[in-house]
């Protein structure tokens, strides 16, 4: 007959099959976060993007009253308007290009992670406002 002292040490550990049990069990909920913390990182790229080229153009449109803007450009600290600090840039997001003709300008971001904002872009344009996947011009 057994004594309770003799099934405590018999009782010392997990099985095999509760480990493997339990490493099926993980293995499952990564294979399903994975895949969602992914997409989560490639919207948050192409939101960056969108903010930026948002408030990049609200800025152009503020500094285009008096005369035209000439030159936009994308520096380590930040967006440039005409050689003046205009607003600091989002990690990661690219000064594609900027064109004007007249009053008319365009300007268009992207953004390497991001699946809208990958190529031709996010552009921001004078006329039409924001729009995806569109490259200038």
């Amino acid at each position: 007959m057994r004594t309770f002292a003799t099934r405590r040490n018999a009782d010392g550990g997990f099985s095999l099959v509760e480990l493997l049990v339990t490493m099926v069990i993980i293995a499952i909920l990564v294979g399903i976060g994975i895949p969602i913390f992914l997409n989560q990182r490639t919207k948050a790229a192409d939101t960056a993007t969108r903010s930026d080229a948002v408030n990049l153009g609200l800025a152009i449109h503020t500094e285009n009253e008096p005369i035209p803007v000439v030159k936009v450009e994308r520096r380590t600290d930040g967006y440039y308007i005409d050689d003046k600090f205009a607003m600091p840039a989002s990690k990661g997001v690219q000064l594609v290009t900027f064109t004007t003709t007249g009053l008319h300008w365009c300007i268009q971001l992207s953004h390497p992670q991001g699946a809208v904002a990958k190529s031709p872009g996010i552009r921001y344009d004078s006329e039409r406002g924001l729009e995806d996947g569109l490259a200038c011009g």
